[in-house]
């Protein structure tokens, strides 16, 4: 039992929503009783006793006090008086940014309980055994008189906790801490001094949890990274242990403290139990396979037992403690998503509050979005606010003006509007584009399906040679080919079995594609044919439609509402496929696995922890809201409620991790051959490709980082084969988070050096680099929907159609109507904006927040990481130089944007350049 002040409780009042106690009452006569008493050991792994020194602050004046702990010394682990070594540990902690009046008395109550040792507990453990226990010899002390002394962040404080340890305690490797609050802190590190060589540093950038949460202590390891075999004898079980805490035992519901890792299926998209049309399939298993996600353990539905139950915003799903936004990502993610909800009302307004959604019905309509503004009048939408349950903050925010809502000018015709209506800004943007991942090499003719011909027809294309050969201003196909001057974008058999499924939607018409480019001798790629085919009918044996550009009226309008077709299978290919699958979901799998084998002081965690960030919580969050049955992907992409099956078919017949480092799908895609002379070993069949161009750098710099870092730890020739948390980490990469492809023979080995360099950079580049190039330019060139519309309503009128006449009238009317509506673009252009925007807090390659400055104890890796720092400096001012070299037409010239997205820095905000750590939007 604590001893009892013979004063009686302390004084105290809230006056003004602030705790106040009497300063008498922590008087170094009333304190000093207390620390006389004996601690108490909460929750720790060895009994301890000895000589504790706490240091307290009280007002102007520092006490230090000593106390010797009842019982005889058990293990060596603290002198009594005379003979040790004096240590502090100072404590460093976050607080939040805004704080309530609540929280404020809280942190009042926690101070007042600090002062009776009853807050934190720490316990340093030494990386030297102790014969006695046969552990890690340790000490433990409590954190008293948490007063701070002043620092430039009000949101940083610090405390102190003095010890005594033996001379020959060894230098400490681990702390842990026990939080005795009823609430958790957040602890940025504890730095320990009085050891001879310096301070030691024990980085945490962690939620320390409640006791009353989880009795078991949090383990902090110091900076010093460790390979398994070479972990001291004093933390070996530690180590283990903080991995075990983190892996869990696959069972019950998470709860939102818990930082358990662990894995589970794609079975919480759809909510049957709310409408059994917002049932969908269950993706992770032999029929549809998918990469895995986190699990969190909610109970099955009652209509699906194989389907999760849904957690609805505004409340949080699941993911582990540590992987949610910090405060000042939560603002931006909040304001974003208040301005999306804003946007929501456009089409109301501009619909003149019809029910009915209408589509836009001139150009000038769209221009309205960025010129004018949405113009609203309270009387007019009083009914619309009532019906849309605002609260009052949002009505009075809409009664602000009339000119209340206005669009940034997308980047895409902000120097040229009508730029996106030409030939070659179309192909342009295949290289230079949004997603410039999916052109390719046309390597033979005829083009021929591997789609089944029972089911879809005859494999060969409509696209005939003689055709193609109209195009090639005199120069045969054959030789076209031989010169490599052919290149197609090929989206038939991924997408027309889909089609007829599609097409059975409301609102829905779309078609499989292919589009044949030619590379004129002038160095401009220039689109000549496009095929759009429906699945084989009785009632239309034409099923395959071959377009060209023409020069008539008539064949040029078919021609744009050709191009806008091959446009939206596009967007939806880059949103399912390339953005969401091949980054999102299978970046996913790796950092859960590299949580749950990998210990934090394991120098392949620390090289991947900067690319870890917020990703397991946004994809949190879009399964909650963006690709979720009924939500914002299924309405304003062509797939609707079958986007992520075709997902998953993508997945299934198309991603090969050994094909997801750029060099090898550049040369996959036959955009690159192989050359030795050459940094990354490829040369670019199309010099002016600048994803490519400027991927390559980003590639080669993040490369040499990696493989210098490597070599550093992993010494010996079989040191990689004998890292048994490595291998653990790569086997469960294949077989558990990637389980519907664990069979596939491409699987990288993990045998050497070269193999882990190789795996890690592709690691990086899709967290950093191939994230970046796809995601931060959704609105500067989807934000104008004729450029990149996102869904297609309506097939091409032909002659023999009712709708013919009507197009030949007013062919604008009819492109328009083929596109999304007014309030399904505003919805997309509002979520496409929030996605393109830098977060304030955005960590880039090559630079390390401060607070993460003491990330490692390595003076050659500091050195190796600035040369990589260095290098991405120079790689910038390379990008700049190319985006003012005419001779690089597909990046420079009147009207044309600056490829800008591979630019390694950024500020905050949609800035359309910036490649952060990690996919954290």
């Amino acid at each position: 039992m604590f001893a009892v002040n013979p004063a009686g409780p302390p004084k105290s009042d809230i006056s003004g929503g602030v705790l106040r106690t009497s300063p008498a009452f922590f008087s170094e006569s009333s304190i000093a009783p207390i620390l006389r008493t004996q601690l108490p050991v909460f929750g720790s792994r060895v009994n301890r006793n000895g000589l504790i020194r706490a240091v307290i602050s009280s007002g102007d004046k520092t006490l230090e006090t000593a106390s010797t702990l009842e019982g005889k010394e058990s293990n060596g682990s603290l002198l009594s008086s005379g003979g040790g070594i004096e240590v502090r540990a100072v404590v460093t902690v976050r607080k939040k940014i805004k704080e309530t009046i609540t929280e404020k008395i809280e942190d009042q109550w926690e101070f007042f309980v600090n002062v009776f040792g009853q807050g934190i507990v720490i316990q340093l453990i030494s990386e030297e055994i102790d014969p006695a226990t046969n552990s890690g010899k340790s000490a433990q002390s409590s954190v008293r008189g948490w007063l701070t002394r002043p620092l430039n962040n009000s949101q940083i404080v610090e405390y102190a906790a003095n010890f005594t340890v033996p001379k020959d305690f060894g230098c400490p490797g681990a702390i842990l801490v026990t939080n005795l609050h009823g609430k958790e802190f957040y602890l940025l590190e504890i730095v320990i001094h009085g050891f001879d060589g310096g301070p030691i540093f024990f980085p945490a950038n962690t939620w320390i949890h409640s006791q009353k949460d989880n009795s078991e202590s949090r383990i902090i390891f110091k900076n010093q990274a460790y390979l398994p075999l070479q972990t001291p004898p004093g933390i070996k079980d530690l180590r283990n242990e903080d991995l075990l805490s983190i892996r869990g035992n696959g069972k019950g519901e998470r709860k939102p403290h818990d930082r358990i890792y662990d894995y589970d299926l794609y079975n919480d998209l759809g909510n049957p139990d709310k409408d059994k049309d917002l049932a969908r399939p269950v993706l992770g298993c032999e029929e549809r396979p998918y990469p895995m996600r986190c699990r969190t353990g909610r109970p099955p539905t009652k209509s699906d037992p194989f389907s999760e139950t849904r957690i609805e915003k505004p409340h949080p799903v699941y993911v582990p403690r540590d992987e949610t936004f910090e405060e000042i990502k939560q603002d931006t993610f909040s304001t974003g998503r208040l301005k999306a909800v804003l946007h929501n009302l456009i089409p109301s307004i501009a619909a003149t509050l019809s029910s009915s959604d209408i589509s836009f019905k001139c150009f000038s309509d769209i221009d309205k979005l960025y010129n004018d503004g949405v113009i609203l009048k309270d009387d007019e939408n009083k009914d619309v606010f009532e019906n849309l349950l605002l609260g009052r903050m949002m009505k009075q925010v809409m009664s602000v003006g009339q000119r209340l809502l206005k669009y940034e000018t997308p980047a895409i015709i902000k120097r040229d509007r009508f730029a996106w209506l030409r030939d070659n800004e179309f192909s342009r943007q295949t290289l230079a584009g949004l997603n410039p991942v999916n052109i390719e090499i046309l390597k033979e003719f005829p083009i021929l399906s591997e789609l089944d011909p029972a089911v879809y027809g005859p494999p060969e294309s409509a696209l005939t040679k003689e055709l193609i050969e109209q195009e090639l201003n005199g120069l045969s196909l054959e030789k076209a080919i031989e010169e490599k001057r052919l290149f197609i974008l090929d989206y038939h058999d991924m997408l027309l079995p889909f089609i007829k499924k599609i097409n059975s939607l409301p609102g829905r018409k779309s078609y499989a594609s292919r589009t044949i480019f030619f590379y004129t001798k002038t160095g401009f790629l220039r689109p000549i044919a496009i095929e759009l085919s429906l699945p084989p009918a009785p009632s239309s044996p034409r099923n395959k439609r071959v377009y060209t550009h023409g020069h008539d009226a008539t064949t040029h309008w078919i021609w744009k509402l050709a191009k806008a077709h091959v446009c939206s299978n596009d967007a939806g290919v880059h949103q399912l496929v390339n953005h969401w699958l091949r980054t999102h979901a299978c970046m996913e799998p790796y950092i859960i696995a590299t949580h749950r084998q990998l210990s934090s002081m394991h120098p392949i965690y620390k090289l991947l922890h900067p690319h870890m960030r917020y990703t397991l919580e946004i994809n949190a969050l879009a399964r909650q809201s963006l690709i979720n049955g009924g939500g914002i992907i299924e309405a304003c992409f062509s797939p609707g409620k079958y986007a992520m099956e075709l997902s998953s078919a993508a997945y299934k017949s198309l991603w090969r991790f050994d094909m997801e480092a750029l060099p090898a799908d550049l040369l996959r895609r036959g955009m690159a051959v192989e050359d030795p002379s050459m940094p990354c070993g490829v040369r670019l069949v199309i010099e002016d490709y600048p994803y490519a161009a400027d991927g390559l750098l980003i590639w080669s710099a993040t490369q040499e980082w990696v493989e210098n870092y490597v070599n550093h730890f992993y010494t010996e020739p079989n040191s990689v084969t004998s890292d048994l948390e490595l291998q653990a980490w790569w086997n469960e990469i294949k077989n558990k988070g990637h389980y519907d492809k664990r069979n596939e023979p491409w699987w990288p080995k993990l045998n050497t050096k070269e193999d882990l360099s190789r795996i890690l950079t592709s690691m990086i580049w899709i967290a950093s680099g191939q994230h970046a190039a796809i995601n931060f330019g959704q609105y500067p060139f989807g934000g104008y929907v004729p450029n990149r519309p996102t869904l297609t309503r309506r097939l091409i009128p032909q002659e023999d159609d009712p709708d013919y006449e009507k197009f030949i009238h007013n062919p604008q009317h009819t492109f328009l109507s083929s596109l999304a509506t007014q309030l399904q673009a505003t919805k997309i252009m509002a979520v496409q904006d929030t996605l393109s925007t830098h977060s304030p807090d955005e960590e880039y390659l090559g630079q390390v927040n401060q607070l993460n400055s003491h990330w490692i104890n390595d003076n050659e890796v500091l050195k190796l990481f600035k040369k990589f720092s260095a290098r991405l400096e120079v790689i910038e001012e390379i990008i700049n130089a190319r985006n003012k070299d005419n001779h690089l037409r597909n990046r420079s010239g009147a009207g044309i944007p600056p490829y800008e997205l591979l630019l390694p820095s950024s500020g905050p905000g949609v800035t359309g350049r910036g490649i952060p750590n990690s996919i954290s939007i």
